[in-house]
Order: C-alpha cells, then sequence, then structure tokens
C-alpha cells in the first residue's frame, strides 16, 4: 500500500455549521478561492491547511475537558511534520487517554500487511492499540477511557486502501458505545472530481472493500465519513464531527496544496505513486506480472521476463486511451516479485491526469498481453488465494468473470462503468469544498 513546495499564504471563508447528536457537525473553515478567480488561476501551489491545524486554530476546543482517543499513522501531521500525536498530547486541556493503530502502526513501524501488537508509545506514555491484525474494530474495553475517537490519516483515494475501512469500522465501534467520532480532514490525492468502479455487492464486503462504495470514490476522509453516517451504510449513527480543511477545492493535485507529503505506506512514496495505485494495483493482486512494487517506480509498470516490451507499448498507445502514454522500458526488481531477474515491460505516464482513465488501464494491459502472449493470461496460473483476492479487490467475482471471456475490455467496461455516475450523484451531497 503513499516532497514539499513553498507554503504560500490564502485566506479561507468560515462555513459556521453546527448540529445536534447524530447528525454532521461540518462547523469550521470550508471552502477556498473559487477556482475561477483570477487568485486562484495565478496562484499554482496554495498553502492548504489540514483539519489538525484547523482544530489547532480554534483552540482545540471541540477536544476541550474530552478523554480522546487518536487513530493515525506518520501521514497524520500538520504543514511543518509535527505529528498530531504529539500535538494533542501538548495540548491544554486535551486527554490523550488511548492511541488506535491502523495497518503500518502509529509511527510507521510495521511493514506492508504485518499484525500490529498492541504497545504503549514510547514518546508519549499513551496506550497503543491494535486495529490491523485480529481486532480490527475497537473493542469497548479499548474504549472505556474515551469520549471521542479523532482520526487523521492521509488516505490515497481508492477503496483497497485499508485505511478507509478503519474508519468505517471505527464509527461503528463509536456508534455502538455512545462515544463521538472526529475526522481532521485531508486532502485526496486523486481530487475530487474522479469516480470510478463498480460498488461492493452486496456480501462481497472484505477489509479491502469494506463498504458499497466505487474502487476510486472522489471524497475526503471526512466526506466519505460523511456518507457512510448519513447514507445509513453503517447502520446506527455515530455523532459525527468533520473539521474541515482550509483552501483545498476538488480539482487540486497534491503538489498544489502546498503540504508536505509523508508516505502513508511503504509503496506510496510520492503522490504519483498514489496516483497510479489503481491503475495497476488490482492487476497486481495476481502475481502475474511486476507493477513495479520491488523496484523505484511502483505501481507505474508492468513488466515480465516473456513481454515483449517495444510490441507491448506500441499495442498500448495504439488504443489512444486519453490522457495516458507508455514506453517500453527494462528493469530488475530488487525484491519481491521477480526479484533480480531482468525484466521487459512498460511505463504509464499520466500525462493528464485529470482525463486519464486510471482504474481500467490495468484491464487494456492485461488485453494486450492476452493478444500478445497468448501463453501467458492474466488468471492461467493464478492460485485460488489470489484469485479470491483479485475478486474481493474487484468487489464482484463479475469482473474477473465478465473479462476471462475473451480478454477484452469491450465485455466487462460496461459492469465496471454502471455506478459511478449514481454513486457522484448521491455522494455529491455531502461535499464540504467546491
Amino acid at each position: 500500500m503513499k516532497m514539499m513546495t513553498s507554503l504560500l499564504g490564502m485566506t479561507a471563508l468560515l462555513t459556521i455549521a453546527s448540529c445536534s447528536q447524530p447528525a454532521t457537525d461540518t462547523s469550521t473553515l470550508s471552502e477556498s478561492t473559487s477556482a475561477s478567480s483570477p487568485t486562484a488561476t495565478a496562484i499554482e501551489t496554495v498553502a492548504v491547511k489540514p483539519g489538525i491545524e484547523v482544530l489547532e486554530a480554534d483552540g482545540f476546543k471541540k477536544l476541550a475537558g474530552k478523554r480522546v482517543g487518536l487513530i493515525t499513522n506518520p501521514t497524520g501531521i500538520d504543514n511543518n511534520l509535527r505529528s498530531t500525536i504529539d500535538i494533542l498530547a501538548e495540548a491544554h486541556d486535551v486527554k490523550l487517554t488511548a492511541l488506535f493503530a491502523p495497518e503500518h502502526g502509529v509511527r510507521g513501524d510495521y511493514v506492508a500487511g504485518a499484525s500490529v501488537a498492541n504497545d504503549v508509545d514510547k514518546k508519549t506514555g499513551v496506550p497503543v492499540y491494535s486495529l490491523h491484525g485480529r481486532t480490527r474494530k475497537p473493542t469497548p474495553e479499548m474504549l472505556k477511557d474515551v469520549d471521542i475517537l479523532v482520526y487523521d490519516i492521509q488516505d490515497i483515494g481508492c477503496r483497497s486502501y485499508t485505511f478507509i475501512s478503519t474508519m468505517g469500522l471505527a464509527m461503528e465501534a463509536a456508534a455502538r458505545d455512545g462515544k463521538e467520532f472526529m475526522v481532521l480532514d485531508r486532502p485526496n490525492p486523486l481530487g475530487g472530481e474522479r469516480v470510478e468502479g463498480n460498488l461492493v455487492e452486496p456480501g462481497r464486503e472484505s477489509f479491502v472493500g469494506q463498504y458499497p462504495i466505487p474502487y476510486i470514490y472522489g471524497l475526503t476522509p471526512g466526506e466519505l465519513a460523511t456518507y457512510l453516517n448519513e447514507a445509513g451504510i453503517l447502520g446506527k449513527k455515530v455523532q459525527l464531527t468533520v473539521i474541515p480543511m482550509q483552501g483545498w477545492r476538488r480539482d487540486m493535485t497534491f503538489a498544489q496544496t502546498g503540504m508536505p507529503w509523508v508516505l502513508p505506506s511503504p509503496h506510496i512514496p510520492t503522490p504519483d505513486a498514489a496516483l497510479m495505485y489503481p491503475a495497476t494495483g488490482i492487476m497486481g493482486e495476481l502475481d502475474y506480472v511486476s507493477i513495479g512494487v520491488g523496484y523505484t517506480l511502483p505501481f507505474s509498470l508492468a513488466g515480465a521476463p516473456w513481454i515483449d516490451a517495444p510490441a507491448l507499448a506500441e499495442r498500448l498507445n495504439a488504443l489512444g486511451l486519453d490522457g495516458v502514454e507508455f514506453r517500453p522500458i527494462y528493469y530488475k526488481p530488487f525484491y519481491a516479485m521477480y526479484k533480480g531477474e531482468n525484466l521487459a515491460g512498460v511505463q504509464i505516464y499520466a500525462n493528464d491526469k485529470s482525463q486519464a482513465p486510471l482504474s481500467i488501464l490495468q484491464f487494456y494491459i492485461m488485453q494486450e498481453l492476452a493478444a500478445l502472449h497468448p501463453n501467458h493470461k492474466a488468471f492461467a496460473s493464478a492460485t485460488q488465494a489470489r484469485l479470491r483476492m483479485f475478486d474481493q479487490v474487484c468487489g464482484s467475482p463479475k469482473v474477473r468473470q465478465l473479462f476471462s471471456r475473451q480478454y477484452k475490455v469491450a465485455d466487462m467496461i460496461e459492469f465496471w462503468t454502471k455506478d459511478a455516475k449514481a454513486f457522484k450523484d448521491a455522494s455529491s451531497k455531502y461535499y464540504l469544498y467546491k
């Protein structure tokens, strides 16, 4: 499953809203300068303030006197790279009583997939409870000394990335035990306009597809939390407060925010890796081709010893896909799949990030590989465990079943795209930003 331009000041408008339980509180600063204004057009990089900075500027009033449980990881920082853990631990009249660790741990000291242990944070002395192992939802015992759960994690806007599953399950636990829930909002690095992929089907829920949302869902963590809560997806509503960012717009790239990027997991070291994650990550579940994990370009490649790189690049470019180009590449992974072997393949270039159809790219790659190398079709040698994981990430086995009929995107694209518009229409009611 992850650095910094100069920060320029930018005035934000204050949006004050309050609500009673169990409604959502979207009070505090929300809208940025309109994208159509001369100022916004002239400034390519702005200083977006994440929710933790907005909360701090307000004197932590919404946490005053409350026992706080914090769900976070190394991405929970302000624009000066101060950890939200440390900010809350040092805040006057805020009682940080528990930390909750998602995948990789609160300080980032666990590798991908590893179970996280209960522990004590060495710097603050606050107990740490694992939400990535046998327990994925906070238990009543974990929440006994907590009045409000606070969530502050940089997401990458893709359903199969487990942090949003952690957020939703923690919201369910808070509702169960009568606790409040707060989201300190952060940007969606894929922007707030892109929605791609089918919904997770009923009965197909998993930690990489916990809720019925598209593969790319076009919401910030705070907007997603509001949608899950208000649309009744979680069952019982939680008393939810979202602390919005200042200065963020839906059409922004992460570079335009002026915020520092901290890798949310080892193989997302840059915002570009976050952009490419949905373009190859599903294909990567098959252990069929290298997608650059183990090399210097994670999620940006498709390579194997048997691929004719120039021919594959030519075939893919001939498709004329919007906003994307492919070039031949030769590389040797340092670890992971095909470690130490010489590989050939293609590198993906999203030249127009707003137009590139990210999530469908891997299916076009599998289509052209099947035509070019018919003895190496995507599902031919996959184990049942790999096929099951592929289906979980897709949210339905129908994607694989339709595609594998002829290894043609045309056979599955209607299913893949069928839910996007309806979801965008339904979720747009909960937008906090223009």
